[in-house]
């Protein structure tokens, strides 16, 4: 998507995304929500006839790719995730089941819970650190920018900062709770991108890009 819009891009992962064995018990379950595509990706379970929640259009295309027929994007984070869901309690049919990170971000569970509507979650995969790709030593320094789309990633990226100097790189954030382990470090501008969404970041790459 960056190349369409006439960056030149590189992809270099600093996180790798492991499947982990789960029992998928759907007894019950009424309605499935995913917070990430990895979660879609790494979902081993039957069901495609439940309806979705997704957290956003990515995962949500992610769902409808993995032949998902109702799909509902919930278009933010997981809070706004949370009140999709609730905003359509009545029609659902069981609990909501969260196939999810080892360590997920929010507690989307516990917060439909919280709202009177039955949720469990079932972890699917986990993040694990990758190592820092040669290409991404040699050039960063070079580069106008970074996209960084986690928490945990933007610790990964800042863990790298010390061994280079990029005063003018940008790091583009998907939310202030992802800017927030760049703090303090010699580098240009951290922008944050004013909703959580990755069409939201890529339109603020558009619009303070070189």
């Amino acid at each position: 998507r960056l190349v369409q819009m006439g960056f030149q891009a590189v992809a270099a992962p600093v996180l790798k995304i492991r499947p982990l064995p789960a029992t998928i018990d759907l007894a019950g379950v009424g309605a499935l929500a995913f917070t990430s595509a990895n979660a879609v990706f790494a979902f081993a379970g039957d069901a495609r006839d439940l309806p979705v929640f997704a957290v956003g259009d990515g995962t949500a295309r992610a769902a409808r790719a993995a032949g998902f027929a109702e799909v509902v994007s919930a278009k933010g984070d997981v809070a706004a995730l949370a009140r999709a869901i609730a905003d359509r309690a009545g029609e659902l049919k069981g609990a909501v089941l969260h196939p999810a990170a080892a360590a997920p971000a929010g507690d989307l569970a516990g917060d439909l819970v919280r709202a009177g509507i039955p949720a469990r979650s079932v972890a699917v995969y986990e993040t694990v650190d990758a190592n820092f790709p040669s290409l991404l030593l040699d050039l960063i320094a070079e580069c106008d920018g970074v996209l960084i789309h986690s928490p945990k990633a933007a610790r990964r990226v800042a863990e790298l900062l010390p061994m280079i100097r990029a005063p003018r790189l940008r790091a583009w954030c998907l939310s202030s709770a992802v800017a927030a382990p760049l703090a303090g470090f010699d580098i240009g501008p951290i922008i944050v991108a004013p909703l959580p969404t990755e069409d939201a970041l890529l339109s603020l790459v558009a619009e303070t890009g070189p």
